[in-house]
């Protein structure tokens, strides 16, 4: 088993499904962060066969609607003095916007740039949102976000 060091204070986001942990990690811009910080994948997990964890020396400020759009089984542990103080449940926000782009090469979000991209939450139980403007249809985490390329 891979050793990470405890951390001290900062935070941990547990549960991530395995594979998109990396995804996670570069939205948080982790990967140019001056700070210690772990992307452990495909690791064991009793609730799930794997998961990806992230680890983060430092508090930062996390948008959680975000991160619950990604993945609604995440789970934030909050760690100061090395001891768990708080742990924050994803779960889908009712509304996303600035996170995904609308493919429909018929939505205005297309033509005219400074329109947010902007989506609500249409069924819960299949994580499907849909564009404000031009009514697509995108699942839960399965759209890339905007700026990723």
């Amino acid at each position: 088993m891979i050793n990470i060091a405890e951390i001290k204070n900062g935070l941990v986001i547990d549960h991530i499904q395995a594979g998109t942990g990396w995804k996670v990690f570069k939205w948080l811009g982790l990967d140019k962060a001056n700070f210690s910080t772990a992307l452990i994948m495909n690791a064991a997990s009793k609730k799930s066969e794997r998961k990806d964890m992230i680890k983060i020396d430092n508090i930062i400020n996390i948008d959680y609607s975000v991160l619950g759009y990604i993945d609604a089984n995440i789970t934030v542990n909050v760690i100061q003095d090395s001891k768990i103080v708080r742990k924050i449940k994803m779960s889908l926000p009712d509304k996303i916007e600035g996170v995904i782009e609308c493919k429909n090469p018929r939505c205005i979000t297309m033509t005219e740039h400074y329109v947010p991209q902007e989506f609500h939450l249409v069924n819960r139980e299949k994580q499907e949102y849909r564009c404000v403007y031009c009514d697509a249809l995108y699942k839960s985490g399965t759209i890339g976000m905007v700026g990723e390329e």
